[in-house]
């Protein structure tokens, strides 16, 4: 048998039907692909709603305290936190739904309760901002030995703020499971969001703060 001459005079060998078998299985290939490409859900329908809701996780602190539940609740829902005092009005503003958190320092007052950067934020700047209808959710860190008494009362005073411009107040808590005698922090026998006591508490701070973002996430927050 003489030697084939494809591509050049070839025009008798199988050479020619193989390619053209060949050809026909890409062009094949690449419409199914741009079929199913054209039918894929596109990125943004993949994510649903409740994921691409904007959240923030705010807190101020003078121990660390506050700082460690933020993280944990961070962990949890899968978010950044960040010190109230390195935040924008712009990045406030552009949140949906907003996790605010403060320690009482300033124990038995009506105003400034945390000691913290929250003493100045929430009557120089929260006033200005329009937050009407977007989402808040307080958690507060006390000690239920030492300020028994006045357990998480700045918890109160974010609570009491930031519903005064019009925000919708979500994740209220059962005060079951602690051992405080009064709080600022209380509404009708419920607290106004979580609360922790690193200091006599704090193998339970994590696991509340778990339940609490499934709380949150149940009531449609995130």
């Amino acid at each position: 048998m003489s030697r084939c001459k494809w591509p050049n005079n070839c025009s008798s060998c199988s050479h020619k039907f193989d390619i053209m078998k060949f050809i026909i299985a890409i062009v094949a290939v690449s419409s199914f692909s741009g079929t199913t490409l054209a039918f894929a859900p596109s990125a943004s329908s993949r994510i649903a709603t409740a994921l691409n809701a904007k959240v923030g996780i705010y807190y101020s602190t003078q121990t660390g305290n506050c700082e460690i539940v933020a993280e944990y609740i961070a962990q949890a829902a899968g978010l950044e936190f960040a010190d109230i005092g390195d935040v924008s009005d712009d990045m406030i503003l552009g949140l949906d739904s907003i996790i605010v958190g403060a320690p009482t320092w300033n124990t038995d007052e009506e105003e400034e309760r945390s000691g913290t950067e929250w003493d100045t934020w929430l009557y120089s700047s929260l006033p200005k901002l329009d937050l009407s209808g977007k989402k808040v959710a307080v958690f507060g860190v006390g000690d239920q030995q030492s300020y028994n008494d006045y357990y998480c009362d700045a918890a109160g005073e974010l609570y009491d703020q930031f519903k005064k411009c019009g925000c919708t107040m979500c994740g209220f808590t059962s005060i079951e499971g602690y051992e405080h005698s009064a709080s600022k922090a209380e509404r009708d026998g419920k607290f106004v969001g979580l609360m922790c006591d690193e200091d006599n508490q704090y193998d339970l701070s994590e696991g509340r703060a778990k339940d609490w973002v499934d709380q949150l996430k149940g009531e449609g927050f995130f």
